[in-house]
C-alpha cells in the first residue's frame, strides 16, 4: 500500500512540476516557483522552482505569512500582485527589494479553489520586460494556478499532499538547440582562436565548456575542468563581487561584468552572459597598467562600480539589521543620517509624517529652523511635494531647483539646496509620512539610486510604524530581544536540544549573545554560538549580519572552518568598529562526529556516555573582525548516542577575579555532577550558579544537544 501512495505522490509532483514548466513558457518568464501554504496557515514552503540555482533559493524556502514579498502579499490579498520594476518592489516590498538587489520584474497570484487557498504561483522577467502585464501572460498565470489548484485538491483528496520538506524540488530549464557534431567542432575551433577564454557553466555551477585559453588562465585543463563546478576548479572565485554577479545574471538575465584577482596578482575581467540554463564568461586578463582601473568601454559596471555598489549594499544590510532593532523614533532619525546620508553625500534630511490634518517634523539633520518651521504645521491640503509622496505613496525626485519650480512654482526659497528626494513613508496600514533628502549640489539620480533610495525609505518606514505604535522603551527592547534569537529551534530525529538566553540585568536590555541551529539535512547539522562586542543596538545589528552570514554559507556546504572564514571577511568589508567571538559545531549523527571550529569563543564541553565531562581543545582562532587573511582550523572528535554537548557565552563563567580557565572546569564538574538530569534540569543547573544571576552585566547563552541512543 506504502508503494502505491509513494507512486501516487510522485505522479501528482511530476503534474505540479509540467503546470509550472508550461506557465513559465507560456508566459515568457525565465524564473517561476511553486509555494504551498502550511496547515495553519501561517508560513509558505517553496515547493517547485525552476531558473534558479539551489544555493540562491534557500533563503526563500520558507515564508512568513506576514512577510514583505508578493507570494505572501497574493495570499493574504487573494489577488494577483504585479512589481513591473525593482523601484516598485522597492516601495512596496523593501525587505524582498534588499535581498534581492537586482533589477526584474516579478509577479505572483494566489492558488485556491473557491475559499481554499493552497498556496502562490510567482514568475519573474527580465527587467527589459513592459511595465505591465500582458493579457496572455495573466491568462497564461490564472490557467496555472486553477490547474495547480485541482491538481492540489486531487492530492489532498488522495492523501498525498506534497510534504513541507524544506527542499524544494529543483527543476532543470529545457535546453537550447543541440548543435550537430560538425557545428559543434566548429564552434570550439573558433572559440580556442580567441585570446579571451570562454567557459560556460550550468545554474548549478557546474562547467559545462571551457576553451583552452579559458583554461589557462583558471590554472588547470579543459578533460579536468569540464563537469567540475567552477568554485572548485578555481576556489579564489568565491569572492564577494563575482557571485554578486552570478546572482544578478541569473536573476535580472542582464549582462553584467567585474573584475577578479587571481592569488598569484593578476587581474581578470570576467563578463556574464546569462540565459535560462546557465550563465556563459568570457575571461581577459587586465592589461598591467590598466589594473585596478574601470574597465575604458563599460564605465557603467566597472569593477570599481561594482565593488561600490557592493559596498552599498553592506551599509544597506547593516541599516536594515540596525533599525529592525532600533528602540525608539530618535534612534531609527539618527542611523538613518549616520548610515545613509554619507553613503549618498546629502547634505540634510527632515521625516514627516501626517498628525491629525497637519504634517509634522520627527526629526532632522542637517536644516536650519526657517525649513523645519515651514515644514512643521503644514496643512495636508496644501500643494507641496511632501504632501503629494504622503497621499500617493510615489516617490518624488528634483534634479536641480528648475525641475522643482517647474512641478511646484510656489515652492519655498528657505531651503538653500540644489536637488531633493521626496521618498514615501509607508506603513502597515498605508501612509505615514515623507522623508526629504537634500542635496548641495544638482544630482542626476540614476535609476539605480531612485531604487535603493526607495527600499531605504520602506525600510525607514516599517521601523517608524513600530516605533509609533510601540513607544514604551522596556517593552520594545524585550520584544527585539527576542527576535534576534531563533523562535524555535529544528527537530532533529535522534538529537534532543535546548536553548537558553538570559539577559543582562543592568543597560540596555539588548545583548549581543545569540545562537542558533542550522538544519542541513536529516542526519547533519550546525550549532552556532557567538558573543558580539558591546551591548548596544550596534551590536544586535551586528549579531544579525553574523547569524545571516553563518546561515547562508552553512547551507551551502561550507565546512565550520570556512564558514567562519567568510563570515570574517564579510564583516571586515563592513567596517564595522566591533568584534565577534563565534563558535561552530557541525554535529553527522550518521558518523557519530563532531567537526568544531572557534573564533575566539570559549571552548565547548562534551560529556560522553557514561564518563564525565571534558573540554574539547579546538584551537581558539582570531575573532571575527580582525584580520582579513587568517584561517580557522577544523577539529574533529567522536559523539557517540548517549553523549552530551553543551556551548554557552563567556556571561556564563567570567567572573572578576576568578581564573576563566577554572570557572570551565567547574562548569564540566556541574555537567558531569549532572548526568542524570534532563536537558531541561540540566540547563538550570548549569544556569543557577552563574556569575551575576540577579545582577548579571552580560548577557548568558547555552545550547545543549544530546545524542540520544538508538538509530538516528
Amino acid at each position: 500500500m506504502s508503494g502505491q501512495v509513494d507512486v501516487t505522490a510522485q505522479r501528482h509532483a511530476s503534474e505540479l512540476d509540467e503546470v509550472l514548466r508550461h506557465a513559465v513558457g507560456a508566459a515568457g518568464a525565465h524564473i517561476g516557483v511553486i509555494y504551498l501554504l502550511s496547515d495553519d496557515g501561517q508560513v509558505l514552503f517553496l515547493d517547485t522552482e525552476i531558473g534558479l540555482p539551489a544555493q540562491v533559493v534557500k533563503p526563500w524556502a520558507r515564508l512568513r505569512m506576514n512577510a514583505g514579498a508578493p507570494a505572501a502579499a497574493a495570499v493574504r490579498q487573494r489577488q494577483l500582485v504585479w512589481a513591473p520594476d525593482h523601484q516598485e518592489m522597492a516601495r512596496r516590498f523593501p525587505a524582498t527589494a534588499l535581498a534581492l538587489p537586482y533589477p526584474f520584474a516579478a509577479a505572483a497570484a494566489p492558488i485556491q479553489t473557491g475559499d481554499r487557498v493552497w498556496g502562490a504561483l510567482a514568475l519573474l522577467w527580465p527587467p527589459s520586460h513592459p511595465s505591465e502585464l500582458a493579457s496572455h501572460e495573466q491568462e497564461s498565470m490564472d490557467a496555472a494556478c486553477k490547474k495547480l489548484g485541482g491538481l492540489l485538491g486531487q492530492a489532498a483528496d488522495s492523501g498525498v499532499l506534497p510534504p513541507h520538506t524544506g527542499e524544494p524540488r529543483v527543476l532543470l530549464p529545457t535546453p537550447g538547440r543541440t548543435p550537430e557534431v560538425g557545428q559543434a567542432v566548429a564552434a570550439a575551433l573558433y572559440l580556442d582562436r580567441f585570446r579571451d577564454g570562454c567557459l560556460a557553466f550550468s545554474l548549478e555551477g557546474r562547467i559545462t565548456f571551457v576553451s583552452a585559453s579559458a583554461a589557462d588562465l583558471l590554472g588547470g585543463d579543459v578533460a579536468g575542468l569540464l563537469g567540475t563546478p567552477l568554485w572548485e576548479a578555481a576556489p579564489w572565485l568565491k569572492n564577494p563581487v563575482f557571485e554578486d554577479r552570478c546572482r544578478a545574471a541569473v536573476i535580472s538575465q542582464e549582462t553584467t561584468s567585474c573584475t577578479v584577482r587571481r592569488p598569484d596578482g593578476c587581474e581578470l575581467r570576467f563578463y556574464l552572459y546569462p540565459d535560462s540554463t546557465g550563465i556563459s564568461l568570457r575571461i581577459a586578463p587586465v592589461p598591467i597598467d590598466q589594473a585596478t582601473q574601470p574597465h575604458p568601454y563599460e564605465p557603467l559596471d566597472s569593477s570599481l562600480r561594482s565593488l561600490q555598489q557592493a559596498d552599498v549594499f553592506y551599509n544597506f544590510v547593516h541599516l536594515a539589521t540596525a533599525l529592525t532593532r532600533a528602540l525608539n523614533v530618535r534612534e531609527i532619525i539618527d542611523l538613518f543620517a549616520d548610515q545613509v546620508m554619507p553613503v549618498f553625500k546629502a547634505k540634510a534630511m527632515a521625516m514627516v509624517i501626517a498628525e491629525g490634518d497637519k504634517t509634522k517634523v520627527l526629526g532632522s539633520r542637517g536644516y536650519g529652523s526657517e525649513v523645519l518651521d515651514h515644514l512643521d504645521g503644514l496643512s495636508l491640503n496644501s500643494v507641496t511635494p511632501a504632501e503629494r509622496v504622503l497621499r500617493t505613496g510615489e516617490p518624488l525626485f528634483f534634479s536641480n531647483r528648475g525641475e522643482l519650480r517647474h512641478m511646484y512654482a510656489d515652492a519655498p526659497d528657505c531651503d538653500d539646496m540644489a536637488a531633493w528626494a521626496f521618498l514615501p513613508l509607508a506603513g502597515s496600514d498605508g501612509g505615514i509620512g515623507t522623508c526629504v533628502l537634500a542635496f548641495a549640489e544638482p544630482r542626476p539620480f540614476s535609476t539605480e539610486e531612485r531604487t535603493s533610495l526607495t527600499t531605504l525609505a520602506g525600510l525607514i518606514a516599517t521601523a517608524l510604524d513600530r516605533a509609533l505604535l510601540y513607544d514604551a522603551k522596556e517593552r520594545l527592547a524585550q520584544t527585539l530581544q527576542e527576535t534576534l534569537l531563533p523562535r524555535s529551534l529544528p527537530e532533529i530525529p535522534g538529537l534532543d536540544v535546548a536553548a537558553r538566553y538570559l539577559p543582562a540585568t543592568r543597560g540596555v536590555g539588548i545583548g549581543g549573545d545569540f545562537y542558533d541551529l542550522i538544519r542541513l539535512s536529516d542526519t547533519l547539522l550546525m550549532a552556532v554560538i557567538g558573543d558580539v562586542q558591546g551591548h548596544n543596538v550596534t551590536a544586535a545589528a551586528l549579531m544579525g549580519q553574523v547569524r545571516t552570514a553563518i546561515r547562508a554559507h552553512a547551507a551551502a556546504g561550507a565546512t565550520p572552518g570556512e564558514v567562519l572564514e567568510h563570515t570574517n571577511r564579510l564583516l571586515i568589508e563592513t567596517e564595522t568598529d566591533l568584534f565577534t567571538s563565534c563558535l561552530l559545531v557541525q554535529v553527522d549523527l550518521r558518523l557519530r562526529t563532531l567537526r568544531t571550529s572557534s573564533a575566539g569563543h570559549p571552548p565547548p564541553l562534551l560529556r560522553p556516555p557514561n564518563a564525565p565531562g571534558e573540554i574539547i581543545d579546538v584551537a581558539p582562532g582570531l575573532l571575527l573582525g580582525v584580520d582579513t587573511d587568517v584561517d580557522y582550523s577544523t577539529l574533529e572528535v567522536p559523539f557517540p548516542p548517549g553523549a552530551l554537548l553543551a556551548l554557552y557565552t563567556d556571561g556564563l563563567v567570567e567572573t572578576p577575579g576568578v581564573d576563566i580557565d577554572d570557572a570551565i572546569g567547574a562548569l564540566a564538574a556541574r555537567l558531569t555532577d549532572a548526568s542524570e538530569e534532563s536537558l531541561h534540569q540540566l540547563s538550570n543547573t548549569l544556569l543557577g550558579p552563574a556569575p551575576h544571576t540577579m545582577r548579571r552585566t552580560d548577557d548568558i547563552a547555552l545550547l545543549l544537544l544530546e545524542h540520544r541512543m538508538g538509530p538516528p
